[in-house]
């Protein structure tokens, strides 16, 4: 999976040292190891749509659907990040409504 985004790309324009080490830890994150490729661009394209990352988003589910990823596949993987993110107000909501002890 370690092909670079662009902003990577363009990092190693202008500072090939720190290059380097992000592309290193960008290849240690996405190698082949205990988690196969399709999970790994699941993960990244549950995390670009929880940032806001419009375009991370289109990249990794074009990606997952190259690796065969199904219209439901894709549909459950983005739940999750609405789950995460939108847990947060309805639970600070319950603070509105204390509990009689």
């Amino acid at each position: 999976m370690a092909n670079f985004p662009p902003f990577v790309e363009e990092l190693g324009k202008r500072d090939k040292e720190f290059y380097d080490a992000v592309t290193k830890v960008i290849e240690a994150a996405t190698k082949p190891g205990a988690v196969d490729e399709k999970t790994k661009v699941f993960i990244s394209l549950a995390l670009d749509a929880y940032i806001g990352s419009e375009r991370g988003v289109m990249v990794l589910s074009k990606r997952a659907r190259e690796l065969g990823a199904t219209k439901e596949e894709i549909n459950e993987v983005l739940r999750i990040p609405y789950y995460v993110a939108g847990s947060r107000p309805l639970i600070m909501a319950n603070n509105a409504f204390p509990k009689k002890e």
